[in-house]
């Protein structure tokens, strides 16, 4: 069990401390929600929870295998709902993948990433695609 501990700084920003790690991250409403936008907002932080995620199941695997990953990225466009209640109506994520790979490791990452737990988590919550390259 991870604990992570948050307390409101007041302006809509709020800073959150890893329990394990004693880091800290700030959080700032977005502009278009009263926000000034300077920090990740906690949405983003969801859509950065799923390509992190991702990024990292595939890393795992690469190292199992001994496979450089190495310039493997992924890039997260998060779309909220227009009308309320304001919430993330989809998540698109597109991952560029090192070239070299053979196919059935290819198809090995996109597995592994495609089953991360916090893409398992969402699933059912928020729409999301996947593109690969």
């Amino acid at each position: 069990m991870t604990r992570i501990h948050s307390r409101y700084l007041g302006q809509l920003r709020c800073q959150s401390d890893h329990g394990p790690s004693g880091s800290s991250l700030d959080t700032d409403a977005p502009t278009d929600n009263q926000g000034k936008g300077e920090r990740f907002s906690p949405t983003d932080l969801v859509a950065t929870a799923l390509s992190t995620c991702m990024l990292t199941i595939m890393g795992i695997v690469a190292d199992r295998h001994g496979w450089d990953l190495q310039g493997c990225r992924a890039e997260v466009e998060k779309t909220m709902t227009s009308e309320a209640p304001r919430r993330i109506a989809q998540l698109t994520v597109w991952v560029t993948l090192p070239a070299g790979l053979e196919p059935q490791q290819r198809a090995l990452l996109q597995r592994a990433a495609e089953t991360c737990p916090v893409k398992v988590s969402l699933e059912g919550c928020i729409p999301m695609q996947l593109h690969w390259s």
